[in-house]
């Protein structure tokens, strides 16, 4: 094991089991430009409160640029023997300007390190995700607009509903999309940098230099981020904003999920409705005909490990007592897998949906299915003051009788049809058995026949 951070009080070397078992690097090295810009920060606070000289802080303050740098530049090697990212980095800089690095943990925890890290990870990921997420909505609009004419079977319970159109049904898909990204600022906005908070009591410098050293470091960039946070205790021992953000990555990998399912589903040879580029496609290592959905499989299949990504930590927090416990360094695997998971999703199904054809003829071949109008038809005779139970009834034999004689109703002449009804008759049902007479009499939602736009939640 490298150099550590503590050992002073420890009589004994650190069993080599006990090092391998609680090391986090492997993972939280995820965290290390993050966690130089604390470092940064702290360093002006330091030579502020007069802990450090300012020539001292000049060259921490150069040793940790010249770092960022390196992890830039994706040159940086990281040291796999150190316990944490925190320990990689400070021994870093000690191998790079020597003792004068020591001073940089004076009036720090580790514990105010990682939430800070953790925050600034979710805000700059959050804020990635965000725009996959507009890019995705855009995607979803431009094909709406090349097929707002096409009409397709709507289902519940996966059964012949009602017609809709098909630029209303992908939009669904996009309003949910934008309340995800409402979902996802909305949790970004809460959360506030936890330097200064210590170990858990806080420290003896003034809480209004920490927002001042992070807006020199920062050069005036304005965030709620910048917020001096308010209890101590609180911020260094909840995670509630990794559930919270957890949770926001789960709804939306449950809306892709779906999405991902009416994709499979329409592609199947029983619907025919669109078909799949290839190059989203893979084959069968036996069946020399199969062309197989893998890539919308594996989006719905994902899901089930981002629930489990929120559901580990809300387990391995529920019973922590305050303050910090190491349980909470299981926190990041979680985070940074549900992460990596939605923002690929994200770009590959931005680029399938842009690929997707449209097979008009087998949608249409399923629009003659006299079931789907049945409602329509049933409304019909409540206009002519027929009450509704009535005219479902009516409707509902005239289906039954339908399927049982093996007769269509269009083709039922006047007097069969006026034994259910005498408002209707041929010119009745040929009027309302028409797609698009049924999608253009819903009336009941707002900006219908306006240009498609969805715009994507930003604050």
């Amino acid at each position: 094991m490298a150099k550590k951070l503590w050992g002073g009080r420890f009589s004994k070397k650190t069993d080599p089991l006990v090092e391998e078992f609680t090391k986090s690097i492997d993972v939280d090295y995820k965290l290390a430009k993050h966690d130089i810009m604390a470092s940064l920060i702290h360093t002006k606070i330091l030579a502020k409160a007069g802990l450090i000289s300012c020539p001292e802080a000049k060259i921490i303050y150069n040793g940790l640029v010249d770092i960022k740098k390196k992890l830039d530049s994706g040159k940086f090697i990281f040291d796999k023997n150190a316990e944490d990212i925190h320990t990689a980095m400070q021994n870093e800089l000690e191998k790079k300007i020597g003792n004068i690095a020591l001073k940089l943990h004076t009036a720090r925890s580790r514990n105010e390190q990682v939430v800070f890290d953790i925050k600034r990870y979710c805000i700059f990921e959050g804020s990635n995700i965000d725009k996959l997420i507009e890019d995705f909505v855009r995607q979803v609009e431009g094909m709406a607009n090349s097929n707002k004419d096409v009409i397709l079977p709507g289902y519940t319970h996966m059964q012949h509903a009602q017609p809709i159109e098909f630029k209303y049904y992908i939009l669904a898909y996009a309003h949910m999309l934008k309340r995800d990204s409402c979902r996802l600022n909305d949790a970004l906005k809460r959360l506030t940098y936890p330097l200064g908070s210590g170990a858990l009591a806080g420290t003896s410098i003034v809480g209004k230099l920490y927002n001042e050293a992070a807006q020199k470091v920062y050069k005036g960039m304005q965030h709620p981020f910048f917020k001096v946070v308010e209890n101590t205790i609180d911020n260094n021992s909840d995670r509630d904003f990794v559930i919270e953000i957890l949770n926001t990555l789960a709804i939306l990998a449950m809306h892709l999920s779906r999405m991902a399912e009416d994709f499979i589903i329409w592609s199947t040879q029983e619907f025919g409705f669109i078909e799949i580029d290839d190059a989203f496609c893979t084959g069968s290592s036996l069946m020399p005909q199969k062309k197989n959905p893998d890539v919308l499989e594996l989006i719905r299949g994902y899901t089930g490990e981002i629930y489990g990504n929120l559901v580990s930590v809300l387990t391995m927090m529920k019973g922590l007592p305050l303050t910090y416990n190491r349980d909470m360094q299981l926190d990041k695997k979680p985070l940074f897998s549900s992460v990596k998971i939605i923002k690929d999703e994200l770009i590959i199904l931005t680029k399938l949906i842009k690929s997707v054809k449209i097979n008009k003829l087998n949608i249409e071949k399923q629009l003659n299915d006299e079931s789907l109008y049945a409602t329509d038809l049933a409304f019909y005779l409540a206009t002519k003051k027929v009450p509704f139970r009535e005219a479902h009834e009516i409707v509902g034999r005239m289906i039954k009788d339908s399927l049982t004689l093996n007769i269509k109703i269009k083709d039922m002449n006047d007097r069969e049809l006026k034994t259910y009804s005498h408002f209707i008759n041929k010119q009745v049902i040929r009027n309302i058995f028409n797609p698009k007479v049924s999608v253009n009499s819903k009336k009941s939602f707002s900006k219908r026949n306006l240009p498609i736009k969805i715009e994507v939640c930003q604050e």
